[in-house]
């Protein structure tokens, strides 16, 4: 298992092909290493050669489950892929992704990112009515649902499952000669929609992946939209009536590759601009700024440039640890950030330190960054967060801790400051961080900062299945 720090974790990352000369598995398998920073627990593959489908997943990194013999042994011209994190709960090989189910109308497997807040009323429902599940995802509700209401085909069970799912979805579904993707309805997951050079469509949940196979970005899938891939056409359908963008807000400040496009927004730039606010509304005098690496990279360039003040490499990033890492306890989380993280003391010694952080969740991290660096010799520690507090848990797919963990819902600024030890802190604005994005407040889901969903909740009282 790799995976808790003081960092929300993104729960998965998705990818759907139809390449028409048959390099679908090792094409996905590259997608899905371009996704890993999306999933880390568990990775999978299935395939369809216009016969049959098959199915490869395991535990580990993409390149700890594949080799080239087992994609050799995947072949197809359509395919989809999953990269997953875990919530509690939710760890091991029967809950990897994709899902292959066989019902009366044939096989169909699936891959999801997001979360149903009404899956547990759902599985209830199905339960009482003879089904047996095997998995404690999402999916599996997501499937069953399917199967049922299979009257009129596999497409039509999506639109009128789509009537009934509530939460967050970016679903990738493939069978014997289709390629199938759909988005909720707010838009809460992204999925992106590519062409390949030669024929075919990919589907993914960033365009980092369509880069890394030599695809083009043709548009992302809009709220409630389908997206169908058969015969080698592709075809678009309205699944359910949009219901108002809410991208999530996090995949700009810390999920996201920032070589990516999100909604026509790239990633690189939005967290380059909630840098340069964060240097406008927390100025320090100091003679350096640096970064927790990498998601504080690109807000710490931007507070550089607008404060006149010189960046500089001062934390280097152990990468063999993984993005997360599981660490149950507050010591042993701090001995994690001491084993993925070391100051120069070269760079810092005898210097006022500005370092630029993504987020901040439960403050054990930062406190034991900035220990560190007082270690390595600096003068002043100011930490500057190129995001709000984060005052509540989110339901639609990250994984966060729970409202008493929180430490911006417990404490004021003031008060984290001291916690963590810094000489001062401050974190970016909710306007600042909006204005940073450029999406507009409407169009993106901050619940995290206000306790304001754009799905109704009930009183917290969700299950968190991915």
């Amino acid at each position: 298992m790799r995976g808790i720090t003081d960092k929300p974790r993104e729960a998965c990352g998705v990818f759907g092909i139809y390449a028409p000369d048959g390099e679908a598995a090792a094409l996905t398998y590259m997608g899905l290493y371009a996704l890993q920073h999306r999933g880390q627990e568990s990775a999978g593959i299935t395939v369809s050669d216009g016969e049959k489908l098959q199915l490869y997943k395991d535990e580990g990194l993409v390149p700890e489950v594949f080799s080239e013999e087992i994609l050799e042994g995947l072949p197809g011209f359509l395919a989809i892929g999953h990269v997953h994190y875990p919530t509690w709960g939710n760890t091991g090989y029967l809950n990897a992704q994709p899902l292959l189910v066989h019902s009366r109308k044939g096989s169909l497997a699936l891959a999801h990112n997001g979360n149903l807040v009404n899956a547990a009323a759902l599985r209830a429902q199905l339960e009482e009515q003879g089904a047996v599940f095997q998995t404690a995802v999402d999916a599996e509700v997501i499937a069953s649902l399917l199967a049922r209401n299979d009257r009129e085909g596999i497409v039509a069970a999506l639109v009128d499952c789509m009537q009934v799912f509530r939460g967050s979805y970016a679903l990738v579904l493939l069978t014997r000669d289709r390629l199938i993707g759909a988005r909720d309805p707010h838009g809460l997951r992204p999925l992106s929609l590519g062409t390949l050079p030669g024929g075919g469509y990919v589907l993914t949940s960033e365009t980092c992946a369509l880069d890394t196979i030599g695809a083009s970005f043709l548009r992302d899938v809009e709220p409630g939209e389908v997206v169908v891939v058969e015969g080698g056409q592709l075809h678009s359908l309205q699944g359910t009536k949009p219901l108002g963008r809410a991208l999530c807000a996090f995949e700009f400040i810390y999920f996201a590759r920032p070589d990516s496009v999100i909604d026509g927004m790239n990633v690189h730039l939005a967290r380059n601009r909630a840098g340069e606010r964060l240097a406008q509304e927390h100025p320090v005098e100091a003679d350096l700024v640096i970064a927790v690496p990498d998601s504080g990279t690109s807000a710490a360039i931007g507070y550089a440039r607008a404060a006149g003040i010189p960046f500089g490499e001062g934390m280097i990033k152990n990468r063999y640890v993984g993005r997360t890492f599981i660490s149950p306890g507050r010591k042993a989380r701090e001995r994690r950030v001491q084993l993925k993280l070391n100051p120069i003391s070269t760079v810092v010694k005898g210097k006022r330190v500005v370092v630029v952080d993504d987020s901040i969740v439960r403050g054990t991290t930062s406190h034991r960054i900035v220990k560190l660096l007082r270690k390595a010799g600096a003068q002043e520690v100011h930490v500057r967060v190129s995001s709000p507090p984060v005052v509540s848990p989110c339901y639609f797919g990250i994984s966060t801790p729970a409202y008493e963990e929180l430490v911006g819902a417990q404490n004021r600024v003031a008060a984290i400051e001291q916690r963590i030890g810094a000489d001062s802190l401050g974190f970016l604005s909710l306007e600042g961080l909006v204005e940073s994005i450029g999406m507009g407040e409407e169009n993106l889901c901050l619940g995290c900062f206000t306790g304001r969903y754009p799905v109704t909740v009930d009183n917290g009282q969700l299950t968190m299945d991915n």
